[in-house]
């Protein structure tokens, strides 16, 4: 039977081999459909004639990868849970229980409970550790397990188990799963009387209508002048990206194209009025940077519309098309290339199936000096472009260059900081002291001005955080300790400051560090520095 069974395939090889006089199609789509056959013979013969049992999903699923690893660095197979966990966080909702959460000593500690979610409708607090999961212990146990068990389907229900500073016994909690939001914007205030700050963390569905939101409040507040942050900001969609570019270009002003072999031209314009179309405006970049962040932040350079500080972005000027298919994995497919206004594509050189070589991209700007000095970075003439309004020079292939260079601050990042930092130790030692002092830092800093205008770490706290990384051999070292005690300080704050608060919070305290935040709040409030790097004259013209 088996032998018969492969005489009719060897038949049906032959016969596919005659395509040319069956075959009346245009183009390449008769070469692509013999290729189509050729790649389903081979499934059919490995599936059927293999000396060893093989798995047919794998098999396919291999050869999708393989197909893609041969382009760009960014066309991707995704399984189906895959594809679950990357649209998430850019649908911009899950469902949950409604926390955030930190591991503390292998037991998941509640930083914060989402305000109207379901954990704060059963009076989950802060604070609060679960133990226990439908009567698992969770003690101990990874992240990804414990989030597969908290998480469900929205109106179901998940039983946990808490213990509580001061209670006596494990406290039981039913919680029914909701819809929780995830938020795209971190942080949302006003640095000064007229200067507002934005942190985008990530291009989701939602991006527009926070983006939206955050100008309204801070337009409410006074703002005059808005610092946008997209440090670390991997991007996302596009059009939210666009939504956002749009809420600062006046009407039929370009913010993007895209084009490919196989996709023509497509533009993406302003529409007559965006909420923010006056008013300096500084854009906080990094070599994470990328994608749509980088969308945003050229269309904004191109029109002259944004001074651009920090490093240059990461370079991803490809566009991908989700393709699903039937058992709900998906492909990732580059279809497109997109270029700023002025015609630059941002996309970095790629050797194609070479991922390795890619991923050292990072690695080889630290090694060259890059992210230390702007004379390390060099763009080729041809790769020059000119903005619309002012006709300054700019870059295109290889991310966004920006207006005014920051080079990256390492010197109170000590061995000793980082330790204490990677081990866990200095989220540790802050977070039990929050358990302990919780109610009374709330009574005495009511909200985040007043913490931020009078709270000071006590020392009996980093006695506490030196004892702790020697528990762990972490050994004490006082000159490392002298240059990294201002971050270790300020890092203990901004955790304290979250944990009381929200994520926002520890964006205002944080920021005291970064120089390219300095820089950028200088530069907007000196309008002879700003109008002088946007080649602005005196009279706004």
């Amino acid at each position: 039977m088996k032998r018969k069974i492969l005489y009719l395939f060897l038949a049906v090889c032959t016969a596919c081999t005659a395509y040319p006089q069956k075959w009346n199609l245009p183009g390449n789509r008769a070469a692509v459909e013999l290729q189509e056959r050729k790649l389903s013979m081979a499934l059919y013969a490995v599936a059927n004639f293999y000396v060893d049992s093989t798995s047919t999903r794998k098999l396919v699923e291999d050869a999708i990868r393989g197909m893609l690893d041969k382009l760009d660095p960014h066309s991707a197979y995704m399984t189906p849970e895959e594809t679950k966990e990357m649209n998430e966080p850019l649908q911009g909702n899950f469902d949950g229980i409604g926390i955030q959460f930190n591991m503390l000593q292998d037991t998941l500690y509640v930083v914060q409970v989402i305000p109207g979610g379901p954990s704060e409708r059963v009076g989950l607090r802060a604070g609060d550790r679960i133990i226990a999961v439908n009567d698992t212990s969770i003690v101990k146990m990874g992240t990804a397990d414990i989030m597969k068990r908290l998480r469900g389907p929205k109106g179901t229900e998940v039983r946990i188990k808490v213990v509580r500073r001061h209670a006596t016994q494990p406290i039981a909690f039913k919680i029914i799963r909701g819809k929780i939001p995830i938020y795209s914007i971190d942080a949302a205030y006003m640095i000064n009387k007229h200067t507002g700050y934005i942190k985008i963390n990530r291009f989701a569905a939602t991006t527009g209508d926070e983006f939206r939101q955050a100008l309204t409040k801070l337009k409410k507040q006074g703002m005059k002048q808005l610092l946008l942050d997209l440090q670390d900001n991997g991007g996302g969609y596009m059009e939210p990206a666009i939504d956002v570019a749009d809420q600062f270009l006046s009407g039929g002003k370009m913010i993007v194209y895209t084009q490919g072999y196989s996709q023509p031209k497509e533009s993406f314009r302003a529409s007559a009025k965006g909420d923010f179309e006056t008013g300096r405006v500084a854009v906080l970049v990094d070599e994470s940077t990328a994608s749509a962040s980088e969308i945003l932040t050229g269309a904004l350079q191109d029109w002259d519309r944004a001074v651009v500080i920090g490093r240059r972005s990461f370079g991803k000027g490809l566009v991908q098309r989700p393709i699903p298919l039937p058992d709900g994995s998906m492909m990732r497919l580059t279809v497109a290339r997109y270029y700023t206004p002025s015609g630059r594509c941002v996309q970095k050189p790629y050797i194609k199936g070479d991922m390795a070589d890619y991923s050292r991209d990072l690695i080889d700007r630290y090694n060259r000096g890059e992210l230390m000095s702007a004379d390390s970075i060099h763009f080729p003439d041809s790769l020059k472009c000119y903005t619309l309004e002012k006709h300054r020079t700019v870059y295109g292939g290889g991310g966004i260059m920006p207006d005014v260079f920051i080079p990256l601050d390492t010197m109170d990042f000590t061995d000793y900081y980082r330790n204490l930092a990677a081990s866990g130790v200095l989220l540790q030692t802050t977070m039990s002291y929050i358990d302990t002092h919780r109610a009374a830092l709330k009574k005495a800093y009511p909200d985040i001005r007043s913490f931020k205008q009078k709270y000071i770490v006590p020392d009996a706290l980093i006695a506490k955080l030196e004892a702790n990384g020697k528990a762990e051999k972490i050994a004490f070292d006082a000159k490392q300790y002298a240059r990294s005690e201002h971050l270790i300080r300020l890092q203990m704050a901004a955790l304290i400051a979250r944990d009381l608060y929200d994520t926002g919070a520890y964006y205002q305290i944080i920021n005291d560090l970064e120089e390219s935040y300095k820089t950028a709040l200088r530069i907007l409030d000196d309008p002879a520095a700003y109008n002088k790097i946007l080649h602005i004259s005196n009279d706004g013209k």
